[in-house]
C-alpha cells in the first residue's frame, strides 16, 4: 500500500497532441501530467490515477473505506491468525504477517506475480538510496521471508494499528527491475524501466498496460491480455493532459475529452458554473473527502518560525468569505488536517475566525511594529513572505490574491511566485526550496496519522536523498511522541483520544495553515457508468474494470 499521502496540483497551459481514437476508446481529460511513472517512488495524484489502471498497491482502502487487498488471498489480522505478535531481539514487540499471493496475477508479459516480486518491492521501498517519499514508514517492515513462490512473511518492528493496511510491500517485477535496481540503487529512479521504457508490458499486472507515453501530453492504456479478473469494457483509455483548467473544460465541450475525473480535473467553482450552463449534457457528481487544501510553512523562515506570526496569518485570513464566494459554501473550512468525514475528527480544537485586530495584536506581541504600512521586527526587517502555488490554476491564483490583499491589511507584505507543477512538486517542495508559504492539497487514506508530513524524522534532507514529506521542517517532540503513540494503540477509543490531542497541537502550533477541505468534481458523459468516487487517496481507477458504456 502507498505509505505516503499524495500531493495535488495543476499547472500552466500547454499544447495538446492529437491522439486517434476508436469506438472502444475512453478519452479522459486531466489537469496534471505525472512527474514520473514509478509506482513506488513517485508520490503524486496524477501518477496514482493513471497507474491504478495498470498497477496497484498490495493493499488499499476500498470504495467503502475498508481495507482491500489486490495481491493477497486474505488480509492478515489477529482475528484470522495471519497476524501475530512476536518478540524482537531487543525485547520490544513487533507483528509478524503471513501473506498468501493470489494465483491469478500475471505481469503484462505473462510472468506470474510471485514472492520474489514482493521481496523486490520490499527492498526498494526500504532503501534510503532510492529516494522513497515513504521511506520511514517502509522501514517498519524490518524483515521479509519468502516461504515459497506464493507465500511470504513480513516482520514489523513495532505494534501499529495500521498493520492491516500500511505495512505490505508492493510488487515490483523482479524479472525486469531486479538487476537494474541492484546495479546502482542511488541512480535507480533514472535507470528504472518505469522511466526509460514505461510501455514495457512486464511492468504492469492490472487490467491494463501502458502502451503509449508522450511526455507532458498524453498516456494511453490498453487491455492487459494476461489479466484474469473482470475484463475491462474499454479496449483503450487515453489520458490527455490539459494543465490549464479553462482549456480543459473547452476540450470536454468540444468532445476531445469524454470525461474529466474529480481526482484531477476542474476546480469546484468551475464545475458548478459548468453545471449551470451544461447540466443537461453531462452527469455531475461532487464527492467531499480527504482532500486538504492548505499552506505549508517553511519553519526555517525567521518570520514563520514564530508561532504568533502563523496565528496572526490565520486571524488575518477571511476563509469563510473564500468558500462562500468561490465554492457556494460547499467546501468546509479546515481547522486542522483532519477531515470531518474521518475517524477521530474533533470539533473542539482552537478555531481562527476572521479577526484582523487580533492578528495585529499577535504581531505586536511577537516584537513587530508598523512602519509605512508594513510590520517590521526589532532589527528592522519587513514581514515579507513569499506565497507559492502551481501556475495555471485560476482558483488558487485568486485565493493567493485575496490572501495577499487581506494580509496587507494587517501589515504583512506578500509576493506571489508560482511554478509549473512538475517543478513545484518535483523539486521545490521535495527539496524544501519554498521560502515562505506553499499552497497545495494533501490527499490521504482514511484514519491516516500525519506522520510523513509532521514527524521530525520525515523531513527531507540531502543526506536522506530528500525522503519524507515534512516539507515544513516541523519539529515538536510532543507531536512526535503522539504520532508514535497513536500507531501503537490498537484500541479504537484510546486511539480516537490521541487523534484529538494531535489535532489540538496542530491547531495551536499551525505548522501548516489550514484553508478548507475540497470536494472532487466529476464531470461524466451521460453514457459512462460504473465510476465510483472514493473521497480518499485511492482513486476510482482502482476499479476501472467496472466502468462501461451505456451507449446503445
Amino acid at each position: 500500500m502507498k505509505k505516503t499521502i499524495l500531493a495535488m496540483a495543476m499547472a500552466a497551459p500547454m499544447v495538446l497532441s492529437a491522439v486517434s481514437a476508436n469506438a472502444e476508446t475512453l478519452k479522459i481529460g486531466m489537469s496534471q501530467y505525472p512527474e514520473g511513472l514509478h509506482p513506488v517512488l513517485v508520490s503524486n495524484s496524477a501518477a496514482s490515477y493513471i497507474l491504478s489502471t495498470a498497477w496497484r498497491h498490495s493493499v488499499i482502502y476500498g470504495k467503502e473505506w475498508e481495507p482491500h487487498c489486490n495481491v493477497c488471498v486474505e488480509i492478515p489480522t489477529f482475528e484470522n491468525g495471519l497476524a501475530e505478535r512476536y518478540s524482537r531481539e531487543d525485547g520490544s514487540e513487533g507483528i509478524k504477517l503471513t501473506v498468501s499471493i493470489k494465483d491469478d496475477l500475471y505481469w503484462g508479459d505473462g510472468t506470474p506475480v510471485t514472492s520474489k516480486d514482493l521481496q523486490l518491492g520490499w527492498e526498494i521501498e526500504r532503501d534510503e538510496r532510492v529516494g522513497n517519499p515513504g521511506l520511514q514508514e517502509a522501514q517498519t517492515m524490518e524483515r521479509f521471508v519468502a516461504l515459497d513462490d506464493k507465500t511470504f512473511e513480513v516482520y514489523l518492528n513495532k505494534i501499529s494499528f495500521k498493520y492491516r493496511t500500511d505495512y505490505f510491500p508492493d510488487p515490483m517485477p523482479e524479472h525486469i527491475e531486479g538487476e537494474i535496481y541492484r546495479a546502482d540503487p542511488s541512480s535507480y529512479i533514472k535507470t528504472t524501466k518505469y522511466s526509460t521504457e514505461p510501455t514495457n508490458p512486464g511492468l504492469f499486472y492490472g487490467p491494463y498496460v501502458l502502451s503509449k507515453v508522450s511526455a507532458g501530453s498524453f498516456i494511453t492504456a490498453e487491455r492487459n491480455p494476461y489479466w484474469k479478473g473482470k475484463s475491462p469494457a474499454f479496449g483503450e483509455i487515453i489520458f490527455k493532459t490539459v494543465e490549464n483548467t479553462a482549456a480543459l473544460e473547452a476540450h470536454l465541450l468540444s468532445g476531445s475529452a469524454d470525461y474529466i475525473p474529480g481526482e484531477l480535473g476542474l476546480t469546484l467553482d468551475q464545475a458548478l458554473q459548468l453545471q449551470k450552463r451544461q447540466g443537461d449534457k453531462f452527469k455531475f457528481h461532487f464527492e467531499p473527502g480527504l482532500l486538504y487544501e492548505h499552506l505549508d510553512t517553511n519553519i526555517d523562515n525567521p518570520h514563520l518560525a514564530k508561532k504568533e506570526v502563523r496565528q496572526a496569518l490565520m486571524y488575518g485570513a477571511n476563509r469563510q468569505q473564500l468558500v462562500d464566494k468561490l465554492f457556494m459554501s460547499k467546501q468546509p473550512i479546515a481547522h486542522t488536517n483532519t477531515s470531518p468525514r474521518d475517524f477521530g475528527y474533533s470539533e473542539e480544537v482552537k478555531q481562527y475566525e476572521y479577526d484582523p485586530k487580533k492578528a495585529k495584536e499577535l504581531l505586536k506581541q511577537a516584537g513587530y511594529t508598523l512602519k509605512n504600512g508594513v510590520m517590521v521586527d526589532g532589527e528592522g526587517n519587513e514581514l515579507h513572505l513569499e506565497l507559492m502555488t502551481t501556475a495555471g490554476n485560476k482558483t488558487r491564483e485568486l485565493v493567493q490574491q485575496v490572501l495577499q490583499s487581506q494580509w496587507k491589511q494587517i501589515g504583512v507584505k506578500v509576493s506571489i511566485v508560482n511554478q509549473p507543477a512538475r517543478v513545484y512538486f518535483g523539486e521545490t517542495l521535495t527539496q524544501r526550496k519554498h521560502k515562505g508559504l506553499a499552497m497545495f492539497a494533501w490527499y490521504s487514506a482514511p484514519e491516516n496519522p500525519p506522520r510523513t508530513t509532521l514527524h521530525s524524522n520525515s523531513t527531507p534532507t540531502e543526506a536522506n536523498n530528500w525522503s519524507g514529506q515534512n516539507y515544513i521542517g516541523y519539529k515538536n517532540p510532543e507531536m512526535d511522541a503522539l504520532l508514535d503513540k497513536v500507531e501503537a494503540e490498537l484500541d479504537d477509543d484510546k486511539r480516537e483520544a490521541i487523534f484529538r490531542d494531535i489535532q489540538n497541537i496542530y491547531a495551536e502550533d499551525l505548522p501548516a495553515l489550514p484553508l478548507y477541505f475540497r470536494s472532487d468534481s466529476f464531470v461524466m458523459p451521460k453514457w459512462l457508468e460504473g465510476v465510483t468516487p472514493t473521497g480518499h487517496m485511492f482513486p476510482s481507477t482502482n476499479w476501472v474494470e467496472e466502468w462501461y458504456s451505456a451507449k446503445k
